[in-house]
């Protein structure tokens, strides 16, 4: 059998030298990534003249192709020297980036944006559970928490950043190369990480679908999908919706701003309930909040509605998320950590992917207002489900809290 590559087993501090330079290396990921986010729609439509159906499919593209491979990733993470996995896979999609300063047709740009989430849905299995295999076990559901805080801090950052460099007036293309930049700081972090060797693998078990995907979560994953969904046409559109449907010019920044605010706060004040083991109290509050939400954001569409919205949705994700991905880890056990991680993030990708491909289809055929509507079904359909009889399923087959 294969020991997790784990040194949490000697370490009782949650900010160990491990922990705080893998979680700033995590910050540098997602800075990287959320620099794109707000920017690529504006960028296709501006560069290339993309309608929104086009720009829904690229951007669904990088969603796509790291759901594809996130299952692998699983495997691959629980299989092999898992630093290794992760640094391979942290330079590729730091290689990535020059691939945007190049494209110069809205083809060659698709592909290139397509391909990039093959090291994406790998790097962030990788990342994370390595992340996990550092925290000391009785802090794990309270580390999970605070090393979103980071995923948090990218999202408000990196946004705002892109439109700030992006209506200033700087080319595109250094944008790209700041990401590049970020991501390859991020990369010579986790070099640094000290890692116990993992043990050669003897008498393998035989290759199963659990080897690839957590079946035991297949309930919570459909939850997640719900969710996530919703949060894909969220935080994709939110610029094109805020400029051409609310009235709101550079008003993705602070959209982006305060939604982090929410989340941060709430993955900080939520730790003590994850470490207790709360976890399913955390997540039906989260869920209750994000709906209000929605609600707010599709009912109030002026200045007042589209930023209050910004940080109730936050609160209410910043408090489920962490409690989703504690709930796939205590339901696996340490040897299919990867998959569980992997298994989450998949679920995850999986109603991003969905929700870009159709918000991008109704907006176009109708509006965006009409895909967050399209969000707020979805999200009214996962929290029914999930008090229905989700909640129910996890503790029944919970292997640890």
């Amino acid at each position: 059998m294969t020991r997790p590559e784990n040194i949490a087993m000697t370490e009782t501090r949650l900010w160990n030298r491990n922990f705080i330079a893998i979680a700033i290396a995590n910050f540098l990921l997602f800075f990287s990534l959320y620099l794109l986010l707000p920017l690529l729609p504006l960028y296709l439509r501006d560069t290339f003249n993309a309608d929104k159906d086009t720009i829904g499919f690229i951007l669904s593209g990088y969603v796509i192709t790291a759901l594809i491979i996130r299952p692998f990733g699983g495997f691959i993470v629980d299989s092999y020297p898992r630093k290794t996995v992760l640094l391979v896979t942290f330079a590729l999609f730091s290689i990535f980036f020059v691939g945007y300063i190049v494209a110069d047709t809205v083809l060659v740009f698709a592909i290139i944006r397509c391909l990039h989430g093959f090291p994406f849905g790998i790097v962030t299995v990788a990342n994370s559970t390595v992340a996990i295999d550092v925290m000391p076990p009785a802090k794990r559901g309270e580390g999970i928490g605070f090393y979103g805080v980071f995923n948090s801090l990218a999202m408000v950052i990196g946004p705002s950043v892109s439109m700030y460099m992006y209506e200033g007036g700087i080319p595109a293309s250094y944008i790209f190369m700041t990401a590049l930049i970020s991501s390859a700081v991020g990369f010579g972090l986790n070099c640094t990480l000290r890692t116990r060797p993992r043990e050669r693998v003897e008498n393998k078990e035989p290759v199963s679908l659990d080897r690839f995907f957590l079946t035991r979560a297949i309930p919570e994953s459909l939850m997640v999908v719900f969710f996530s969904f919703a949060y894909g046409i969220l935080v994709t559109y939110i610029s094109i919706y805020g400029r051409d449907e609310v009235g709101i010019e550079s008003g993705s920044g602070p959209f982006f701003s305060l939604l982090a605010v929410g989340l941060i706060a709430a993955r900080i004040i939520s730790a003590p309930q994850v470490r207790k083991g709360l976890l399913t109290r955390n997540i039906g509050f989260g869920m209750t909040v994000a709906i209000a939400g929605f609600i707010l954001f599709l009912t109030l569409r002026n200045s007042l509605g589209f930023y209050s919205a910004a940080l109730i949705l936050g609160i209410g994700y910043g408090a489920m998320c962490p409690s989703f991905q504690t709930s796939f880890i205590n339901m696996a056990p340490n040897s299919r950590r990867g998959t569980a991680n992997s298994t989450y993030l998949t679920s995850w990708d999986l109603g991003v992917g969905a929700g870009l491909i159709l918000g991008g289809s109704v907006a176009e055929n109708l509006s965006y207002f009409h895909a967050y509507c399209l969000a707020l079904a979805m999200a009214l359909i996962g929290i029914v489900a999930y008090f229905s009889f989700i909640a129910r399923h996890y503790n029944s087959n919970k292997l640890l809290g």
